[in-house]
């Protein structure tokens, strides 16, 4: 039975962990491998990784890598980055990773989607959306490469192609929240939610636990992933592991359920 998740999303860049603003300016943060033993401790419900720089710079996944993490992983991981053909997914599945995420390569190649499901399965493939609102018609406009290129792709109707090629789940990242703790961005995640009958998680944003109980309570049954949330303290944004407990996750999830039912 699915239930709110909340998912910790960690940066790569040159095997370093970092954390980014608006998709720039990535800041040094510390070793994955450390940051992946902190939250085992921590019992979060899922793990995502993603290389900023793979696909960016047309390099294939780090497998080393990619098995060092998943070998540490106590809870589901999702990888993604340079992952461009049907034997990357089955090769990094292999390596014990259960989900594998990709972005650009949705989209440039019209197919991908389809032969990775049948590959490996639909439960096992995500598809991430870099999202940019544009100030002409206060729409989203989809990006690729990390952020670097925009499309003309209308994000609603590239959502119902995935989904009709197999996607297990969709992920919006919202690029002009990225970093800026100022909360999710709901009403575009309800154009998306109304259609889509796969998991959804949203990332870009969430600065406090009230910020993923509201996205629980505007959503139900959702993934509140988090980067800033999870690695900075404070105004100065001192680095520290963070995670909340059994207890305050579980409020979490009761408040967001309360406000929900109060709405409705």
């Amino acid at each position: 039975m699915l239930r709110p998740r909340i998912i910790p999303c960690l940066l790569i860049k040159n095997n370093g962990l970092v954390k980014t603003t608006n998709f720039k300016d990535p800041k040094y943060v510390g070793d994955p491998i450390n940051a992946v033993r902190i939250f085992n401790e921590k019992e979060v419900d899922e793990l995502v990784v993603l290389d900023i720089e793979a696909t960016k710079n047309q390099t294939k996944p780090n497998y080393q890598l990619i098995k060092n993490l998943a070998y540490e992983c106590r809870m589901p991981l999702c990888y993604g980055g340079g992952v461009q053909t049907v034997d990357h997914f089955t090769e990094i599945i292999s390596l014990g990773v259960e989900k594998v995420a990709i972005c650009t390569s949705a989209i440039e190649n019209n197919n991908l989607v389809k032969d990775a499901a049948n590959a490996v399965g639909s439960q096992s493939i995500v598809v991430c959306l870099d999202l940019k609102e544009t100030l002409v018609s206060n729409r989203y406009v989809l990006f690729t490469h990390s952020g670097k290129r925009k499309t003309d792709i209308d994000p609603i109707e590239f959502c119902k192609k995935i989904l009709q090629q197999g996607a297990g789940e969709i992920v919006l990242n919202f690029i002009d929240r990225d970093g800026t703790m100022k909360g999710y961005q709901h009403e575009f995640i309800r154009e998306v939610k109304d259609i889509i009958n796969i998991p959804l998680t949203v990332l870009g944003g969430a600065g406090s636990y009230k910020d993923i109980s509201s996205l629980f309570s505007a959503f139900g049954v959702v993934g509140a992933a988090a980067g800033s949330l999870f690695v900075f303290k404070g105004k100065y944004r001192a680095v520290l592991i963070s995670y909340p407990n059994h207890y305050d996750k579980e409020e979490i999830v009761r408040k967001g359920n309360s406000d929900k039912q109060n709405f409705n």
